[in-house]
């Protein structure tokens, strides 16, 4: 494939251009990114090591917690240094790396979102069947699919910005690389790229948005036969699911679907994505499973 450029490197201009409130981004980004880190590698860890938690929707919360700290790493560490320096330069080849690895953790956990919604919907519509439907075997399948889906994305996106042609300006407004930040710069009609983005990861965004809508509404209807204890405890594991769906669907809906245009708030709008429900994921989901609780306690005790 041949690169369409003349730009060896971009210069990001970051979340602001104050050297006092850089400082600020440094010191909270940091904690945030340190927190993230830890509580999702200590899931990660107690999931791996602990024989209790061996069902499907752990199985799931392992990825999801995997893909949580790498999605994180993939924006915040260049951040938290970039606060720090005057000139915040990054290469072409790290700026397309991080164009693909951001859409590829970010669309694998979208990904296994859906497949926890999944496994609420057989665990409470079709519990007999349960153990059937979500065997070790399915499960892994349903992993690799989502890898799978995640690498085709993300490959989509990585050939879409690979060929797009830098003239002159090189100075992204955003704090990390993406696509519509670099359409911004790119010397040529970027209307049909536009449309192959929005179709792509806003379709990706949107659809799996209804689905999870919908696999919920369908969760809480048939909720109505259920004892009080039941509907209990499933509105709980639901609850915490839809909170982390909302956080990290609505700010990726408002940013992948609409016309080739930015915002000022764009780049706040980006960090609740990026570096919020990361962040949440482990606290949201630690909190309310008194399970996984358990088995960390067991599990630090023991070590």
């Amino acid at each position: 494939m041949v690169m369409n450029t003349t730009v060896a490197e971009f210069i990001l201009l970051g979340l602001t251009q104050d050297a006092g409130k850089q400082k600020a981004i440094f010191g909270v980004f940091l904690i945030l990114y340190l927190a993230t880190l830890v509580g999702n590698i200590l899931i990660v860890v107690t999931i791996k090591a602990s024989r209790t938690l061996q069902s499907p929707m752990h199985y799931f919360f392992f990825y999801l917690s995997f893909a949580d700290a790498c999605f994180s790493t993939t924006t915040a560490p260049r951040l938290i240094v970039d606060a720090l320096l005057q000139k915040k330069i990054i290469s072409y080849n790290e700026c397309m790396t991080q164009v693909f690895t951001g859409h590829f953790f970010g669309c694998l956990e979208i990904f296994v979102l859906l497949l926890m919604a999944f496994d609420r919907y057989v665990a409470i519509c079709k519990p007999l069947r349960y153990t059937t439907i979500m065997s070790r075997r399915v499960c892994g399948v349903l992993v690799v699919l989502a890898w799978m889906g995640s690498c085709i994305h993300s490959s989509a996106q990585l050939f879409l910005a690979l060929r797009l042609p830098f003239c002159s300006s090189n100075a992204i407004d955003h704090y990390f690389c993406d696509l519509q930040p670099l359409l911004k710069l790119a010397c040529m009609d970027t209307y049909v790229i536009n449309l192959l983005v929005v179709s792509n990861s806003g379709a990706i965004c949107m659809v799996s948005f209804m689905i999870l809508l919908i696999s919920y509404g369908v969760i809480l209807y048939s909720l109505r036969n259920h004892s009080a204890e039941g509907r209990r405890k499933a509105l709980s594991t639901c609850t915490s699911h839809f909170i982390v769906v909302v956080i990290f669907f609505g700010p990726c809906i408002f940013i992948y679907t609409r016309p080739p245009t930015t915002f000022p708030v764009d780049k706040m709008v980006a960090v609740f994505y990026t570096t919020g429900t990361p962040f949440l994921n482990p606290l949201i989901y630690t909190l309310r499973n008194a399970e996984v609780k358990i088995a960390m306690k067991k599990l630090w005790c023991r070590k």
